[in-house]
């Protein structure tokens, strides 16, 4: 084990992938020479050359297609598009190509696609440059959604991605990459895609959440364990095939609920899990299910603003206390 940042753990994965199979590929505005703007790909170039971690014109959907067309063909791209907001630009090579490839051609091709989208705000950097859109892609059937939150967990779901025959959307916040922890050393372990984590154990509330917001529902957690209330926290890893077991496992014990995200809470994947639990284990529910997210506005520069409309611990108390007050 060694501790390793987040940017170091995902550089880790692309090194250790690119040195098993020389099929994998990288490919980006800037990830070769500069190394990224966030130094995940720093080096890569250096070790592996420009004609495997590919500096490409700023158009995503042009790189993104010519990923597209590297994985129907045999090889394994790993495609970054820059900030999550421009990966509206390439929807119809995720959507309507990618996506479906591997259906209409009966599996006779395969789609080992993974598409890194670095996510979120933070550092005022506006409405253009600051979202989290990973609940449009929820939508789309033939697409895997990951969006980890520790080291460790971001290099073994991103090495299980460049793996899969499937295209995988990877989700990692910008705000996170510094996060550091303890990362297995060992090039084969990878962490499974489809598998949800309990970080905290609790009895009367379950908090449901994935990437920056597991430290805002542990930070949440801990204050409100002080208050004598016990709380129990899952990282869900994976959107997109979602560990519903889980969580069901969880609302076993507790019978109340909150979906906690970063992205504005309309059509967010709040809004999808706690229509899905509904059906599955309405049963099992003490109170109504909520959710907590961004408020439904365009990111603001001022960063005080945007500090308002992001969700914080206070936010997550507040669900909290509704859920008991059903008692």
């Amino acid at each position: 084990m060694s501790r390793k940042t987040v940017r170091e753990a995902l550089n880790a994965a692309l090194d250790e992938e690119m040195r098993r199979d020389e099929h994998v590929i990288v490919m980006g505005c800037d990830v070769g020479l500069k190394g990224n703007p966030f130094g995940v790909t720093l080096g890569l170039a250096k070790k592996y050359g420009l004609d495997r971690v590919i500096d490409t014109p700023i158009s995503e959907p042009a790189f993104t297609g010519m990923g597209v067309g590297a994985a129907a063909t045999g090889m394994r791209p790993v495609v970054e598009i820059m900030f999550c907001d421009w990966v509206t630009l390439a929807s119809d090579q995720i959507i309507n190509m990618a996506a479906k490839m591997r259906y209409m051609f009966g599996g006779k091709v395969e789609m080992p696609l993974v598409i890194r989208v670095p996510m979120g705000a933070g550092g005022g950097q506006a409405a253009q440059h600051s979202q989290s859109l990973e609940a449009w892609f929820n939508h789309i059937p033939g697409l895997k959604i990951v969006a980890p939150y520790y080291p460790a967990d971001c290099k073994g779901l991103l090495k299980a991605a460049i793996r899969d025959d499937n295209p995988v959307l990877f989700f990692e916040n910008k705000r996170c990459y510094s996060v550091k922890d303890e990362v297995p050393d060992d090039e084969d372990w990878i962490t499974p895609i489809g598998k949800a984590r309990v970080v905290r154990e609790g009895s009367q509330v379950t908090l449901v959440t994935y990437s920056s917001m597991v430290k805002v529902c542990l930070d949440a957690a801990q204050e409100l364990a002080d208050e004598g209330i016990s709380c129990e926290v899952i990282d869900l890893r994976t959107l997109l095939p979602l560990d519903y077991e889980t969580v069901i496992a969880s609302l076993e014990k507790t019978g109340r609920i909150a979906v906690v995200h970063e992205a504005a809470t309309r059509g967010g994947m709040g809004s999808d899990i706690v229509a899905e639990l509904c059906e599955r284990a309405f049963d099992l529910l003490d109170a109504p299910p909520l959710r907590v997210g961004a408020l439904n506005v365009p990111l603001p520069y001022n960063e005080s603003m945007e500090a308002a409309v992001l969700p914080d611990k206070e936010n997550v108390k507040e669900a909290v206390y509704r859920l008991l007050s059903n008692d």
